[in-house]
């Protein structure tokens, strides 16, 4: 593909001055009195321009196909998507004035894709979330677009040894608190792409931090950490937006992670309730899934009488999913009863055990 240099400089210009125009994330520590010497950590990605943590992937991206040569001034983006990807790719594109197409699933929450659409994209809806892939090559070969492919390229598309990635931030944050060096990171796994580059960057910088990668149910991610069939397929989709997999995604590194837990979508809404009592705001349910599984950690550190750190994300706002997550009604239709886990977050802040 022959595209105009000056137009990919130009191009490549824009989003490195965009991203200049950035700060970073917060870095927030919570405050948990029951669990005194094991101090916990939110690193905030519901900040950036376009609300979530696939910001910085969709900045990666867009420059690792410009780079490639994939992308010229015409060129049409299509992109599969569980909704914030999509989202943030849409601002990228109408940065560099090219059209944009998300191909999401239709459950796909409602203010996604108005963000979408607000950014110039357009949502190209299916009925599963197994259709996304082969619909984006379709649309792609029919107008001569590009398909960013996420699920492909995230773990390659971002620089793990540095460059101000997100492992990178937050070891530089950590820099002067009492557990500088975190026990334990831990993140949930959309495309795979982010706990790749955490745990190669751990590796790399020679610490001693644990990567634990928490999954949702109806994801095959888990299940492939201990199999390793690459074959494994799932019968729908993930309800944790954002998250989980119906089937193993080329980014996901199963080697460079320490341990895998899934954790159950109503623990994950659950303790997304929980946060906003700590925080005074909403958190999406990914959010969730990954505090869940800090605190299982921290609640069995303190069983063993260890002390440290742990860090993991704030992926999205919760705003994005008062249809859903925070409606009761929702809730109770699609998840069932979360009483019996947040009496058990209740029982962690009196006792510093999650049972």
């Amino acid at each position: 593909m022959s595209h105009d240099p000056q137009w990919i400089h130009t191009a490549i210009r824009k989003i490195e001055a965009d991203f200049q125009r950035s700060a970073d994330t917060h870095l927030i520590k919570l405050d948990i009195p029951s669990l005194d010497g094991i101090d916990i950590y939110l690193k905030d990605e519901s900040t950036h321009p376009t609300g979530s943590l696939k910001h910085r992937l969709a900045r990666s991206l867009f420059l690792f196909a410009l780079c490639n040569g994939w992308i010229g001034k015409d060129t049409p983006i299509i992109e599969s998507s569980s909704g914030s990807t999509a989202v943030s790719e849409a601002y990228f594109a109408r940065l560099l004035g090219l059209p944009f197409i998300a191909v999401v699933p239709r459950k796909t929450a409602r203010k996604k894709i108005e963000q979408i659409e607000f950014y110039g994209g357009r949502a190209h809806l299916v009925d599963s979330p197994s259709e996304i892939y082969e619909e984006s090559r379709r649309l792609a070969k029919e107008l001569n677009g590009h398909y960013m492919d996420q699920f492909t390229y995230a773990e390659r598309a971002t620089d793990w040894r540095g460059n101000n990635n997100i492992a990178n931030s937050i070891f530089d944050q950590m820099k002067l608190e009492e557990h500088p060096i975190p026990s334990w990171v831990v993140m949930s796994p959309g495309t795979g792409g982010t706990s790749a580059t955490i745990g190669r960057y751990i590796r790399y910088q020679m610490h001693s931090t644990k990567l634990c990668v928490v999954d949702p149910e109806n994801s095959v991610f888990h299940q492939y950490y201990k199999t390793r069939d690459p074959s494994l397929t799932g019968e729908c989709g993930s309800r944790i937006e954002g998250i989980g997999r119906p089937r193993v995604e080329p980014s996901f590194i199963p080697d460079v992670v320490d341990e895998m837990r899934t954790i159950a979508d109503a623990a994950s809404i659950a303790t997304a309730h929980w946060l906003e009592k700590l925080l005074g705001r909403k958190a999406g349910a990914s959010t969730g899934t990954n505090l869940y599984g800090v605190l299982q950690l921290a609640s069995e550190m303190k069983a063993r009488g260890e002390t440290g750190s742990i860090v993991t994300l704030l992926c999205d706002s919760g705003e994005r999913y008062l249809d859903t997550y925070f409606n009761r009604d929702w809730v109770e239709d699609n998840i069932g009863d979360i009483s019996g886990y947040l009496a058990q977050l209740e029982q962690l802040e009196q006792t510093g055990k999650l049972s």
